[in-house]
């Protein structure tokens, strides 16, 4: 497999990189900040208000997914719905210096390496499940987005080499990142006594997932040379690489609910991610003759299995008295697998550390008993450790600079419930600075 191809692979979670001299060789080597956001929050406006802290409690419908042992909780038929919208902020490495001074030619005007942001807002139906219960057991069927993410990137001048001589250009990229994984559970579980249940839920997962990166060369400008703008235009492409997940899975998750107490209940879970398969190709483009391509000829093939993340977690909740309840959950998320699943020497990722993270979830509800319909307040917050994959101490300085750690996330969130009879409304918002999410949720209780 060519190096074009093995780099292209990378772009699950990177950028394209290459320099633009004379003689170099063709596009190569994917670095740069990460363009994935996975999320792996529980379902429903009423888990969303409590800051993900819900595998102890899990008493509706949204159980089927956070932990199916609380689906035993449910004493009637239930129906759930619920949409959410969500608003990315993506940062990546736009434009700048890796070292020296700009040489103030052109675009290289920039001290340091300067950030752009990607920008995207997705909504849509992310939940729907329905729940019957019969004596010690309950079944449910619900359909669950897992993964909604959408990035568009774009690079103008980034320079490495001396600042008076003898400057690098690296050639400007373009990338988009269209992310959707889908998946449809069928849950059961059973009441052991009145302290313990178990559930398993059988899920099937269904990607459709493309990433694009494409190189470009500046535009011809005789007086700034290789110091010339980049328009983007296409006949200035270079190459084009295509990693497509258009693949499904099976994979279960299994959980438990304790009563240690009337006051106390803990709970626990374990979610397994699927295991995709991912290919790839490159294609040079019109300007691919610059670098001795023939425009328009396939360069390479590849395909490679490509795993998301095992999840799994422990809760407790306390409810000191009726009005009020308290959760706790913790999370871990094995992101490495990602990364393991690749071909470390094919793929060219030896240097390359992508950490699993554990999540801290933390949230409270009030009620306002006296009130029809009962309302209840939610306030939570949790804690996202960075898991942007980064080269480590070995990596070269262009790959480190671009593909750069990121930053621990707090999410704050609030939510408001209204419940009636049969019927209940709940609204919950989750804000950080990569990702603000707003959900609206009912259950239809008959």
């Amino acid at each position: 497999m060519s190096r074009a191809v093995r780099s292209a692979l990378l772009a699950v979670f990177a950028l394209l990189r290459a320099g633009v001299v004379p003689g170099q060789d063709v596009p190569s080597g994917l670095v740069g900040p990460p363009l994935l956001q996975l999320s792996f929050s529980n379902p429903g406006a009423r888990s969303l208000g409590f800051g993900g802290a819900f595998v102890a409690l899990a008493d509706d419908a949204t159980a089927a997914f956070a932990n199916p042992a609380g689906l035993v909780l449910i004493a009637e038929p239930e129906v759930s719905l619920e949409g959410r919208s969500r608003s990315y902020s993506t940062p990546f490495t736009s434009r700048g210096r890796l070292e020296n001074e700009p040489s103030g030619h052109g675009v290289d005007v920039v001290a340091g390496l300067q950030q752009g942001t990607s920008s995207a807002d997705l909504s849509g139906v992310s939940f729907v499940s329905f729940v019957y219960p019969k004596g010690d057991g309950s079944i449910a069927f619900y359909r669950h987005q897992l993964a909604d993410f959408e990035s568009r990137t774009q690079t103008q001048g980034i320079f490495s080499g001396g600042t008076s001589c003898c400057q690098i250009r690296h050639i400007e990229v373009r990338t988009r990142t269209d992310l959707e994984i889908v998946s449809y559970g069928l849950s059961g579980a059973y009441r052991v006594n009145d302290s313990l249940s178990f559930g398993l839920s059988l899920v099937y997962f269904d990607s459709i997932s493309e990433i694009t990166g494409e190189p470009f060369l500046p535009d011809v400008d005789p007086a700034l040379g290789a110091f010339a703008p980049t328009s983007y235009r296409p006949e200035r492409q270079a190459l084009l690489t295509t990693i497509l997940i258009d693949d499904t899975d099976f994979g279960f998750t299994g959980g438990f609910l304790g009563a240690l107490s009337p006051r106390w209940r803990v709970g626990g879970f374990y979610r397994q991610g699927p295991a995709l398969t991912l290919e790839g190709e490159a294609v040079a483009g019109p300007s691919g003759d610059f670098f001795g391509l023939t425009p328009g000829a396939l360069l390479d093939q590849a395909t490679s299995p490509i795993a998301l993340p095992d999840v799994y977690g422990l809760g407790f909740s306390f409810r000191p008295y009726e009005r009020l309840t308290l959760a706790f959950e913790w999370d871990r998320v094995e992101y490495s697998t990602i990364l393991d699943s690749l071909d470390q020497v094919e793929f060219g990722t030896a240097n390359v550390v992508l950490e699993d993270d554990e999540e801290l979830h933390l949230g409270a509800e009030y009620v306002f008993l006296g009130t029809t319909p009962v309302a209840a307040l939610r306030l939570g917050a949790w804690l996202d450790p960075d898991h942007s994959p980064h080269f480590d101490e070995s990596g070269e300085l262009y790959e480190r600079a671009l593909l750069l750690p990121g930053d621990d996330e707090i999410h704050l969130a609030i939510g408001l419930g209204l419940a009636f009879r049969r019927l209940q409304i709940d609204l919950g918002a989750d804000f950080s600075d990569l990702v603000d999410t707003v959900s609206l949720s009912a259950i239809y209780g008959f």
